[in-house]
């Protein structure tokens, strides 16, 4: 167990616990978890235990949290709740219970007796899992209030489809809570700080966005792959990408269902002969004559070296290739000037 805590959390939940009648006893130990296998058990499940209702075992389990708090045995370990509530300070006031537990012990009976202090304990207030944030445990009304509203507004300002670097992210998030005291404006604190929150995420390559964009939650081939061309930069051969995905994310990936699952998406284009860029750069889609007529219709009448310049910049092709779509009378033709304009 890491060196985070001076007290043995078993030996505090049985000195505690020691004046508790049987019945009351075992609803406690069984409720949180604090038996061999570490399980902690429903209502319903000590309820049958006992042939009681659910409602029945809440009392006993209430009752019991009481009557603990109320005793010399409790309050006698005033040093134990102390120095939770200094531990939660230094990891940022408010911090999701799996990472709180987690950095204290790895051990789940462990965890389970120091989720049983934080329970009794009124320094410590429960924020249960709701639509925006993970179980949280807080210990500052005030920085609890803060930090809830800023993960609002951090999710609020990126786009659906936006990806920024972690480095960014915590900037931005450190300029939304500027106010705050110093001990809080550190790094560490507000990466925890992010783990909170349930709408924002981390793809497989460390990039940050919503949680629901296809970006951050890849589910598929054609996923991997747009993440993959995003960080190469640049348009890549089909075959290319299947390699890329398949050694950076460790997935099975077919050139031929690469291949298939590209030219159905509309994120990427075809822009050379099995040679794939993001609609997001700018490429557009469709034959090589279509790219020739979008450029004569925004740009008017061009000489024949300056369409072929700008179709490359649009394709990886021979210029021949362009030269000769140039040729299709049906399509393309020359004015008085010598100029080339679509038909």
């Amino acid at each position: 167990m890491p060196n985070t805590i001076t007290f043995k959390p078993k030996q505090v939940t049985k000195r505690i616990l020691s004046n508790l009648p049987t019945r009351a006893y075992d609803v406690v130990v069984n409720r949180f978890g604090i038996t061999n296998d570490g399980e902690r058990k429903t209502l319903e499940a000590i309820g049958k235990k006992y042939g009681i209702t659910r409602e029945r075992v809440r009392q006993i389990e209430n009752s019991a949290l009481s009557l603990i708090r109320k005793s010399d045995s409790f309050k006698s370990e005033k040093a134990v709740f102390d120095e939770l509530k200094k531990l939660m300070h230094t990891m940022g006031a408010i911090v999701s219970e799996h990472d709180f537990l987690n950095h204290l012990s790895k051990d789940k009976i462990t965890q389970n007796n120091i989720h049983l202090f934080m329970t009794l304990s009124d320094e410590f207030t429960k924020h249960k899992e709701d639509a925006n944030f993970k179980t949280r445990w807080s210990v500052d009304a005030n920085i609890s209030e803060k930090i809830h509203s800023s993960l609002k507004n951090l999710f609020e300002n990126l786009t659906d489809n936006e990806l920024i670097s972690e480095g960014e992210l915590v900037v931005r998030f450190m300029d939304e809570v500027k106010d705050l005291a110093e001990q809080y404006k550190n790094e560490e604190i507000v990466k925890r700080w992010l783990l909170i929150s349930k709408n924002l995420n981390k793809n497989p390559l460390g990039e940050w966005g919503k949680s629901n964009s296809s970006s951050i939650k890849a589910r598929g081939v054609k996923d991997y792959a747009f993440l993959m061309m995003r960080k190469h930069g640049s348009p890549m051969h089909f075959r290319e990408v299947a390699k890329a995905v398949a050694s950076t994310f460790d997935k099975k990936c077919h050139t031929a269902t690469c291949h298939n699952e590209l030219i159905k998406d509309p994120r990427f284009v075809l822009v050379g002969r099995g040679i794939y860029a993001l609609s997001e750069w700018g490429y557009k889609s469709g034959v090589v004559r279509d790219v020739i007529n979008e450029l004569l219709k925004k740009n008017g009448p061009m000489t024949k070296d300056d369409i072929v310049d700008q179709v490359m910049k649009e394709r990886y092709l021979k210029k021949n290739t362009i030269l000769v779509n140039l040729q299709n009378t049906k399509y393309f033709k020359k004015n008085k000037t010598g100029l080339y304009t679509a038909c």
